[in-house]
Parts: C-alpha cells; sequence; structure tokens
C-alpha cells in the first residue's frame, strides 16, 4: 500500500497525541517546557494549592530574562514586583527539583536564545513556553508555541496539553536576497504581505532556497517572528545546518543517543505531494532592507518606500490614521533621514552572535551619533563571551557604544529599559505596538544592519549605502 504524503508539521504533531477527542482539541504530550519568571508563579500556587507536583522535572527548564536589569546585575532588583517574581522562580525550581538559570548563572539568557544553545531544543519536539515567541524553536523542526499561565499548570502537574491542531501553512521564498538584506528582512516582508493577521488558525512551515541557505541564527529569527502575522507557530525542516548547529552542545544527544536521534531528525521533512490548506510563493529579489512605519509588525515597508497611503492597506481607514498618528507620520513620507532617538539591539528576535557581527560591520570605524541612546544586549552570557572573544566589544567600544547584560531589555518594558513617550527607536525586537517599549514610545521595527545604520547615522539609513562604503 502506498504511503500517504505527509507534512513535517504532520509528522511531529500526530507522533505526540496521547489522546483525540471527537469534537474537541487533542491531548498533546510535550518534550519540553521553558519557564520563566512572568507566567510560572501563579502556575506553581496552582500546583501548591491543588498538591500536585511536577510530574516530569527533568523535561522543565527555568531561566530569569523578562524582567531582569541589563546593568549591574550583581546588585539586589531595586523592583519590588521583579524581585519577588525571581525570588518565587528560584524557590519554585527548587522545590519541584527543576533546572533554574537565575541572574548570575553563566547559562543565563533570554529563554528562547539559551535552549538552542544549550542543545536543550531538538528537531522533532513538542515544546511550550508561557511566552509568545516559544515559535522560535521552531527553527529545528519543532512544534513550539506560546501557552498561558493555566496551560503552565497544566504542563507542569500532566506534561500534556490540550490543543485542537492548527491548520497548515507553507511559505516558499525562493532565489537569492541581495546585499544587506537579513533574515528579519524576509520575515517582516512576508509579515507585510500577508498582514499582522494574515496567517490566523494556521501552523506554518518555511522552505524554499531562501531558508535553506539561511544560518540557524537567520531561521530562529523567522520563526520567532512567525506568530506576528497571527500564526500558532513556525517551522523549518531541519537539515545539515541543523544538525552541525547542536552537535556537540551541553545537552545534545551523545554517542549512540546521538546517532539514532539523527537517524529519525533526517525523516523530518515534508513528503513530496503532501497537502497544505493554503501555500504563498514570494521571491527573494523582491525583498529590500525593511522597516516598520506603524503600531504593528505588518505595517512595514522597504526601507526606500514611501508610507503607502490607507487605501492601499486594504485595512481600517480609521485605525490606519490613528496609527499614523500616534506615529507621529503621514501618507506617502519617506521613512529615509527620520531623526532616531534609541536603538536596540537584542531580544529573543535578534539577540544572537550573528546579530552583533552584522552590527559590528556597519559601526566599525564609525562613531556613535551623539544623540543617539543606544541599549546593546545579548540573549545570553554565552553570546556575551562570544561578543567579547571575537573582537566585536573592541569595535562596539572604539564607536561609543557600551555592551549590556543579557535580558529581555527594550522588547517589553517589564525592566529598566524603556524608551521614553514620544521617542523614536529602532528596534531588532519582534513588536511595535503602542506602549510596547514603554508608555508613548514609537517603535521602528528593523534588522541589525538597519539598527547599526540609525546609530551612527542618528537617522533612518539605508544600511547598504554604508556597506558600498
Amino acid at each position: 500500500m502506498s504511503k500517504i504524503p505527509t507534512t513535517l508539521f504532520d509528522k511531529v504533531w500526530d507522533s505526540h497525541v496521547v489522546r483525540k477527542i471527537e469534537d474537541g482539541p487533542d491531548v498533546f504530550f510535550i518534550d519540553r517546557h521553558f519557564i520563566h519568571e512572568v507566567t510560572s508563579p501563579v502556575a506553581f500556587l496552582g500546583l501548591e494549592n491543588r498538591g500536585l507536583k511536577v510530574m516530569f522535572p527533568e523535561k522543565t527548564f527555568a531561566t530569569a530574562d523578562h524582567n531582569t536589569p541589563t546593568i549591574n546585575q550583581h546588585l539586589p532588583v531595586q523592583d519590588p514586583l521583579s524581585a519577588n517574581q525571581l525570588k518565587a522562580l528560584e524557590t519554585n525550581s527548587a522545590k519541584y527539583g527543576i533546572s533554574h538559570w537565575g541572574l548570575g548563572n553563566p547559562k543565563n539568557g533570554i529563554v528562547h536564545v539559551v535552549g538552542p544553545e544549550n542543545g536543550i531544543t531538538l528537531p522533532g519536539m513538542t515544546i511550550v513556553c508561557g511566552d509568545s515567541h516559544t515559535s522560535t524553536h521552531g527553527a529545528f523542526g519543532a512544534i513550539a508555541f506560546g501557552i498561558g499561565t493555566s496551560e503552565v499548570e497544566m504542563v507542569l502537574s500532566s506534561q500534556c496539553i490540550m490543543q485542537p491542531k492548527p491548520k497548515k501553512m507553507r511559505i516558499n521564498v525562493n532565489g537569492k536576497l541581495g546585499k544587506g538584506v537579513m533574515p528579519k528582512d524576509v520575515v517582516l516582508y512576508i509579515i507585510s504581505q500577508l498582514t499582522a493577521a494574515g496567517a490566523t488558525g494556521y501552523f506554518v512551515e518555511f522552505a524554499g532556497e531562501v531558508f535553506r541557505n539561511m544560518s540557524m541564527e537567520g531561521r530562529m529569527t523567522v520563526c520567532n517572528m512567525s506568530i506576528e502575522m497571527g500564526a500558532r507557530g513556525g517551522m523549518i525542516a531541519p537539515d545539515e545546518t541543523t544538525f552541525d548547529y547542536i552537535k556537540g552542545r551541553d545537552k545534545a544527544p551523545k554517542g549512540e543517543a546521538w546517532d539514532k536521534a539523527l537517524a529519525y531528525w533526517k525523516t523530518l521533512k515534508t513528503d513530496e505531494g503532501a497537502q497544505f490548506d493554503i501555500e504563498y510563493n514570494y521571491n527573494a529579489a523582491d525583498i529590500e532592507p525593511m522597516i516598520t512605519y506603524g503600531t504593528n509588525p505588518g505595517m512595514g515597508m522597504g526601507i526606500t518606500k514611501h508610507i503607502p497611503v490607507a487605501a492601499e492597506t486594504g485595512g481600517s481607514k480609521a485605525s490606519y490614521e490613528k496609527s499614523l498618528q500616534y506615529m507621529g507620520f503621514h501618507e506617502e513620507e519617506e521613512m529615509l533621514g527620520k531623526k532616531v532617538d534609541y536603538v536596540f539591539i537584542g531580544s529573543c528576535t535578534n539577540g544572537r552572535i550573528e546579530d552583533f557581527r552584522a552590527f559590528a560591520s556597519i559601526v566599525k570605524g564609525r562613531k556613535k551619533a551623539d544623540h543617539v541612546t543606544a541599549w546593546i544586549v545579548p540573549g545570553s552570557h554565552i553570546v556575551e563571551q562570544q561578543i567579547k572573544e571575537e573582537g566585536i566589544l573592541d569595535i562596539l567600544t572604539e564607536a561609543g557604544f557600551q555592551l549590556r547584560q543579557p535580558g529581555c531589555s527594550a522588547c517589553l518594558a517589564m525592566n529598566d529599559d524603556k524608551i521614553p513617550a514620544g521617542k523614536y527607536a529602532v528596534s531588532t525586537s519582534n513588536r511595535n505596538f503602542e506602549g510596547r517599549q514603554g508608555p508613548g514610545s514609537r517603535t521602528m521595527l528593523a534588522s541589525p544592519l538597519v539598527a547599526a545604520a540609525a546609530a551612527v547615522t542618528g537617522v533612518v539609513t539605508d544600511p547598504r549605502v554604508l556597506l558600498a562604503d
């Protein structure tokens, strides 16, 4: 009997279904559960109130990231709420036997950075975290998605979750990317085409030449932002790039276990002829360095273009005008040359070593613009160490930048790194919602190259001009 062609998503999902509920969700087994200080305290309180234990503590990994300061981490955390949440994570992890990487731990960092770099994230796994950007881990051919606090409690107590199976979407990007175009630009372009709600109800597989040629860091950036188009998550089929990245990492399989795992991982790809509910195709040649001009990640455009008029967007005119009013922008304006007050490189989207290499390639031999405040925040202590070992810190220091300590930082205004009201920030993070980076802050999402160009010129600048120099 001939085998029915199956998608990568179906292969991983179906192998983790414990029970199917008729006309209801699947009971779904979880291989890896990441927790941090923001969404876990209430979940642990629920366990305590019900007299439950953590079923598989060895499958849960805790790290402090959202509420952590990015300077003077050796000192007590000043904000009482943040300090209490960080302490609760430490206490609960110890109580239930969960691995905990708190402030000061050399493995500490942003949850979606430390998971992959320590070999915890592996192909074919199901991975959840009380954080929407858990989709990052899909870069390894895993099904990874964010969950709410009550679901965190469910996974802690049962290692399972109840989930309806999403529909399937494939996005193909083929061709060769132009100079200065980074993975962040690719995903911002896709979201600008689909809109911020265009993949709602779907799990996305990213396929095609562009993704095959991407590094693992780049693939993580793309999958990280899959939810910014409304998707439940995104994934990319594992290949030699994936296997080379994983091999030798701390918690990756070793010896015979590696050989066995590798044999399975090589089966994790969509079969020829497998069906998706919807499919899109894009040409790499159409993508240039991107920047957002509005208040959701779908409001993005090529950096040399003009802000669209409302009629071109297909959305609500009133909502569109409100967004531009918040940003202080107007239809048909250029983005090039707009003044920038803050630059942020970091977050689970662009806080890896490849991102800092790109940033340094622009700032080398130049100086930070005097009026720009720049927050340079590695995603983990491992990345921080790489920045120092590769001489990137010397380049940054010479150009007038300071390196901060790991954490989520200015991505979400849950710590001290907040953009002041009315100020403009070019940010390598993932969201530009109203107030996302601080009350009244105005965020323009961009790649590390665009961020670097803004940092040294003080205005929105096409990085290709500086790369040409």
